[in-house]
């Protein structure tokens, strides 16, 4: 029979081709599905065996402990009965009413506003700012200086809070350097460590300080993930260093930039507790309570359990609100978020 005797296949053929072929994912899919578990295992368990750590304390530290939102809903008295099962089960079912009592309280909600509103501070003058140091480190041609600086700016993250707080009260509090230098030139100190109303400015330049060096870790990564060969071309077709950067620098940086924008919408109503309860006292209640130490203050402090965990999983069912909707948002523009659906 010659070549053109040969009879065109049909549109079944062709369907049945192209569904079984290596490049349709359903095909893969329902490959993947006919093999069996055990042999599945046996190809994956070196990952499995790396993954388990990791999983098992993800579930010990963060899924068990969820079952513990349940006391929201209750009159909590750990020392009812002999241990924390007894304490839960003999404790009153009081429903909603932790969070009636939360929801009434002018102070809760003085606490969530602070808390919006160092967000969204922190959103527009900080989370912009290890962008720009990942893009100027990712510029600097000599490895050495890179790796000077990138070492400088990474070390704040490893000091703690208090030691942070300190730093600062040590240069700009009232008998700080900066106060004494001010007096020895016949001038009026600032006082910047214990004003309320540039409190948010001091805890805005404290967290820069210890966290903008860790930061830009994800978007140097994201940087070397670039290829090379579009700098090189643009740059033969007359493309200047800005517009390198608008055209390919910003635009593959912007997965990351969306999904860290998410992650950091989720933590909206959480901003810290360490950093606020160590200055709480020196600019007063009106300027330093969030969140969290409200329910320190409030629910730990004074034993009101059922309250403490009502504000908690209202934090917690805002963050999943926040995230899903800037997720969707994400979506929208293109952009795959922290999750799509396949």
């Amino acid at each position: 029979m010659s070549r053109t005797d040969v009879p065109a296949p049909s549109p079944a053929d062709q369907h049945r081709s192209a569904g079984d072929g290596p490049a349709d994912p359903r095909a893969r899919r329902r490959r993947r599905a006919k093999r069996p578990l055990g042999a599945r295992l046996r190809r994956d368990w070196p990952l499995l065996a790396m993954v388990a750590p990791a999983a098992l304390l993800l579930l010990v530290f963060h899924y068990l402990p969820t079952l513990g939102n349940v006391i929201a809903f209750q009159d909590y008295n750990p020392f009812v009965g002999d241990d924390p099962l007894e304490a839960f089960l003999y404790s009153e079912w009081v429903g909603f009413g932790n969070f009636e009592v939360l929801f009434r309280d002018p102070l809760f909600w003085d606490a969530v506003r602070n808390t919006l509103t160092i967000t969204a501070f922190q959103l527009v003058f900080f989370f912009p700012l290890p962008i720009f140091l990942a893009i100027l480190l990712n510029s600097v041609l000599s490895g050495r200086i890179r790796g000077f600086v990138q070492s400088v700016v990474y070390l704040p993250h490893f000091f703690s809070w208090v030691l942070v707080i300190t730093f600062f009260v040590q240069m700009f509090g009232g008998a700080g350097l900066l106060a004494q230098e001010m007096r020895q030139a016949g001038l009026e100190p600032w006082n910047i460590m214990t004003n309320p109303d540039t409190f948010i400015i001091l805890v805005t330049a404290e967290s820069v300080w210890k966290d903008v060096g860790w930061g830009a870790i994800v978007f140097l990564a994201a940087l070397s993930a670039i290829d090379q060969n579009l700098y090189e071309a643009a740059a033969a077709d007359g493309a200047g260093r800005w517009r390198r950067l608008w055209h390919i620098t910003l635009p593959g940086l912007r997965p990351v930039i969306v999904l860290l924008l998410i992650l950091r919408l989720g933590d909206a109503l959480s901003v810290g507790f360490e950093q606020f309860i160590l200055q709480r006292d020196a600019v007063g209640r009106q300027a330093a309570e969030v969140l969290d130490t409200f329910v320190y203050h409030n629910a730990i402090a004074t034993q009101q359990w059922g309250q403490g965990a009502a504000a908690g999983l209202f934090k917690a069912v805002i963050g999943l609100i926040l995230i899903v909707a800037a997720n969707k948002m994400a979506h929208k523009l293109g952009e795959q978020g922290v999750y799509s659906r396949s």
